[in-house]
């Protein structure tokens, strides 16, 4: 099928105290991934992010930093299972938990876990890897890729 929608999301990265990743195991594709998702109408980047983050892990967050703005066909049109493809102009954060706690909304998730970034599930969204070593880099400029 032919990609006839683009999506401005976010996605945010969140570390915990011993190194781990946060992923979430997603309801509407059945893979784990970095918490994502889209941005609504009336909203910032920034507010998205949160809202997101909240929804898909119980977790509030504030913003440490920008990682990268991901833009490129290749690696951001994402097929859904049920036929819709979409082309992703995602911005990236990096996060820190400042309150709420750890909730699985059956809606959003099907399950929320922090992982060692040697040690990731299979069955990983495409594009993540990706966003996880970007992540992990000791560039100091946002990414654009």
């Amino acid at each position: 099928m032919e990609c006839k929608i683009i999506h401005p999301g976010v996605a945010v990265i969140i570390f915990d105290e011993h190194g781990r990743v946060l992923l979430q195991k997603r309801t509407d594709v059945g893979l784990w991934g970095i918490p994502s998702g889209h941005v609504e109408p009336g909203e910032t980047v920034e507010q998205a992010a949160k809202r997101e983050v909240f929804e898909e892990t119980g977790y509030d967050i504030s913003i440490e930093r920008l990682i990268g703005v991901y833009s490129d066909p290749t690696s951001q049109i994402f097929h859904y299972p049920n036929g819709k493809v979409v082309h992703f102009i995602t911005t990236y954060f990096l996060a820190k938990i400042t309150g709420g706690h750890l909730s699985v909304d059956p809606v959003e998730s099907l399950d929320v876990e922090f992982f060692p970034v040697t040690k990731l599930p299979k069955g990983l969204i495409t594009m993540h890897p990706m966003w996880l070593e970007d992540a992990l880099s000791s560039e100091q400029k946002a990414f654009i890729r």
